[in-house]
């Protein structure tokens, strides 16, 4: 019977007769849903009276509505294809308890909208907070017509035997669509969002929505959407469709035109129920599940700006700026090599010169040890030979060995006799002599260089194929790793996946921040140079020993140059790294811009050990199973460290315990054993020379370097421990980097005290090095955001481009380090040049 009653119902025109002021279009539609409410109540046997009211725009009704009546608002106006206008509804309810809430239905030509009042909206463990103001803005549906009029309705019911008292009031929004460069302002709440709409102008097509506000709290979101119907505004369904972030004080989207067919888009503002996602407290915990948590005031005065970002000539010149830059190093160290060719015609010149001297400096000499009776000062004491000796050292150093070129090419064929490295070091008697000569009180480079150079050059050359190797297996993951970050965060929209400087982010294709990635080409560039400059040391110093020349076999630093290869290799890598890094920035994949930082940090220790420790330097597999086991800490440190007692415990003792097994294995040149027998060694040591006897240490300087060191490495092992830093993954950094200098530094001071001198290039490099460290320690403690903080407090550091209107704070740290980078890595490749013609029996281990 219901349902006969129904169809008869609906087939009766005289069963609710259509308003004449309808147009025919929507008399259907309208006649359609009336009769469905109507008859529909009336089958089921429910008295329901429906008043239809014809409203009118910015005028404020005050009813009532219980479940016996309905009320519905018709409204017109008149929308042309060259202006839109905004409509907004607001509803309020004005009595403070209600049975049940009351539903308001907008009816347009192409959507429909509803929500209740009281709005209730959820916030974390389904916290429930009720708004009983309500405003909305409509989604405005396009039009082909000139001007066309539409049509909407304002349904209103409760299911509420009471009366139930609200207001209504619908107005226009004059200024809804955002003008370019123009700053606009309004207000926002939860349950009160706004948008608003942006057209491309001609000839523009990247644009950036930069969001303001002088408060932090309440958390609100951005968000950029298509124009279509519904609009996604409230806290709940914000990030259904389009382009979202968190913000609190800043927020910055750039919306390209190609991205939107209409070549027009809406920015929607919404605020947040709870200020969580911004890093703001929870303050409200409710005792029961379903009790309904009042959230005070949150309204938010919001400013919003939208610009033109950069043309495709801006992007142009940035990539020339950037090639320049480092093409500039090409060309200058070209000449500097030009230089050096035309300086080397003129050494044949003055040989004889040379050899004259020597000769007559010889025979000076032998007379003058003939008449004194005593031999100039031992070369195992600091500074100079006194006097006389000192014209005569100076004379001897011009040649570094009286031996005949027969015995020196014999000497080395006996020396390339061995094909294995453990030849050497496994015979009883060798053995005792290590013992023997590493415990001098003062050794010299050839007391540390008796191994054979052939098998030294292939033990060394291990250190550039091991991380070459490491380098491919590692870059393979990361690059799929972030081309997977990418997609992600263009699929899904949600922008706080990735810690941009938003507001000098420039987009490329897929890639959001190019010119975040296009700087680290400068680590690439240099790297690769600093590859070819090794190369051809490499290549001269090999046709030196091919036609056994002096120099090269028995002077200066023994010339080993895999770990030279390593660091050009790590330093290429890490400009691939940090670009994959800064594809898409977050507290994941910091790993990727630190790991071989601390390979750089590790080996360029290693190769200052190298220069005057050549035949007790660490194996590659040992170097790189140390710096794995940092790199291993280091990902520790980032999942558990934070905040995390036990951790940081642990890591202070291990950090300590690998301080002081380091500092003995250095300070005794390796000729000590970890063994059971160690705990029993050290009592005797601290009796015979502590207790029995005050006597001062062997090797002074040695200790002194190394106490230092254990000052520095206890510090901030204590550091770490009171304070527990969040970014640990920069604190271990920082550990390495000082080491680092402190080893440098005591480098050159000891160079300097044992007489040596630093000759005009590695001088310049260490000056233009040090300043360009620090211009670029500057930028890069600008901190233009910080994965440590939510997205949106990110955000609140982030700051406009300062060069070329294309690169910011972050890409100038970028080219100053890599060009640092580059200039250290000079400094120890060419610091010990002034050794090349002075005997390794002369040259001081320190």
């Amino acid at each position: 019977m219901v349902l006969r009653s129904y169809w008869k119902c609906r087939l009766k025109s005289s069963c609710f007769p259509a308003p004449r002021w309808i147009r025919p279009g929507l008399a259907a539609l309208f006649w359609f849903c009336v009769t469905q409410l109507v008859c529909g109540a009336g089958a089921l046997e429910e008295a329901k009276f429906v008043i239809h009211k014809d409203a009118e725009f910015d005028m404020t009704y005050n009813d009532t509505v219980t479940s016996e009546n309905q009320t519905i608002y018709a409204f017109n106006h008149t929308i042309s294809r060259n202006k839109t206008e905004g409509v907004r509804v607001t509803v309020d309810v004005l009595q403070q308890y209600l049975e049940s809430p009351i539903l308001f239905v907008i009816r347009q030509k192409q959507a429909v909208m509803s929500f209740q009042v009281p709005l209730i909206l959820r916030g974390l463990y389904q916290r429930k907070y009720p708004y009983k103001h309500v405003g909305r803005t409509l989604c405005q549906p396009p039009t082909r017509a000139a001007s066309e009029t539409q049509y909407f309705f304002v349904d209103v019911s409760t299911l509420s035997s009471q009366q139930t008292n609200y207001q209504l009031r619908v107005s226009r929004v004059e200024s809804f669509t955002l003008q370019t460069d123009k700053k606009f302002s309004f207000t926002a709440s939860p349950s009160q969002p706004q948008f608003f709409k942006y057209v491309f102008p001609d000839g523009v097509d990247t644009v950036i929505v930069k969001v303001n506000s002088d408060v932090n709290f309440p958390c609100s979101v951005m968000s950029v959407q298509d124009i279509q119907c519904p609009v996604y505004d409230l806290d709940n369904n914000v990030a259904f469709i389009g382009m979202y972030q968190t913000m609190t004080k800043k927020g910055a989207i750039t919306v390209q035109r190609k991205d939107f067919p209409s070549n027009s888009f809406y920015v929607v503002v919404v605020v947040k129920t709870e200020d969580e996602a911004c890093g703001g407290p929870l303050r409200f915990y409710p005792l029961q599940p379903d009790k309904l948590i009042d959230a005070g005031n949150r309204t938010k005065d919001i400013n919003v700006v939208v610009s033109p970002a950069i043309n495709s000539e801006k992007y142009v010149i940035g990539m020339l700026f950037c090639l320049g830059i480092f093409l500039s190093f090409y060309v200058l160290t070209l000449l500097v090599s030009c230089v050096e060719n035309k300086r080397n015609v003129v050494v044949p010149v003055c040989l004889m010169c040379e050899i004259c001297f020597k000769i007559v400096s010889s025979g000076f000499l032998n007379v003058f040890i003939f008449v004194t009776g005593k031999a100039p000062a031992s070369p195992y004491e600091y500074g100079s030979f006194g006097e006389l000796g000192a014209d005569i050292s100076i004379s001897l150093s011009l040649f570094c060995s009286e031996r005949s070129l027969d015995s020196v090419a014999r000497s080395r064929q006996e020396s390339l006799s061995s094909v294995e490295e453990d030849d050497y070091d496994t015979l009883e008697d060798i053995d005792s002599d290590k013992n023997i000569v590493r415990t001098k009180k003062y050794l010299c480079v050839s007391d540390l260089a008796r191994k054979d150079k052939r098998i030294l050059s292939k033990k060394y050359q291990i250190y550039f194929w091991n991380i070459a190797t490491i380098a491919v297996f590692y870059a393979l993951p990361v690059i799929q790793l972030v081309i997977t970050y990418q997609t992600v965060v263009n699929v899904t929209g949600n922008q706080d996946i990735c810690y941009y400087n938003f507001l000098c982010a420039h987009p490329l294709g897929a890639l959001s921040a190019f010119n975040n990635i296009l700087s680290n080409l400068g680590y690439v560039m240099l790297g690769l140079l600093f590859l070819l400059i090794v190369l051809k040391r490499d290549v001269t110093h090999n046709r030196a020993m091919v036609r056994n020349d002096l120099n090269a076999l028995e002077c200066g630093i023994p010339k080993h140059f895999g770990v030279y290869y390593a660091m050009g290799t790590a330093l290429m890598m890490e400009g691939l790294l940090s670009a994959c890094y800064h594809v898409c920035p977050n507290y994941t994949n910091f790993q990727f811009d630190t790991s071989f930082m601390y390979m750089i940090a590790g080996l360029c220790m290693l190769k200052l050990y190298q220069k005057r420790h050549p035949d007790i330097n660490a194996s590659a597999y040992t170097a790189y199973a140390c710096l794995a086991a940092v790199i291993f800490f280091s990902v520790l440190g980032v999942v558990f460290g934070r905040g995390n007692m036990a951790f940081w415990i642990v890591f202070s003792v291990i950090h300590i315990l690998a301080t002081l097994l380091l500092s003995t294995q250095l300070y005794y040149m390796g000729r000590w054993r970890l063994d059971a027998g160690v705990m029993r060694r050290i009592v005797y040591v601290i009796y015979t020379d502590c207790i029995r006897q005050c006597s001062g240490p062997m090797y002074i300087d040695r200790m002194v370097l190394l106490v230092m060191g254990n000052i520095v490495n206890w510090s901030l092992a204590a550091y770490g421990l009171i304070e527990r830093p969040s970014d640990f993954a920069s604190y271990l950094l920082a550990i390495a980097i000082c080491n680092l200098l402190l080893y440098f530094a005591f480098y050159i001071i000891m160079k300097l005290r044992s007489g040596e001198r630093i000759k005009c290039l590695p001088l310049v490099c260490i000056l233009f090095t040090a300043v360009v460290w620090g211009f670029a320690l500057y930028f890069f403690f600008q901190g233009l955001s910080t994965w440590q903080k939510t997205p949106a407090e990110s955000r609140e550091h982030n700051r406009d481009c300062i060069l070329l209107s294309f690169f910011d704070d972050h890409d100038i740290w970028h080219f100053l380090s890599s060009i640092a980078m580059f200039g250290s890595f000079l400094v120890l490749l060419t610091m010990d040049d002034d050794l090349d013609t002075v005997q390794r029996d002369k040259i001081y281990v320190f």
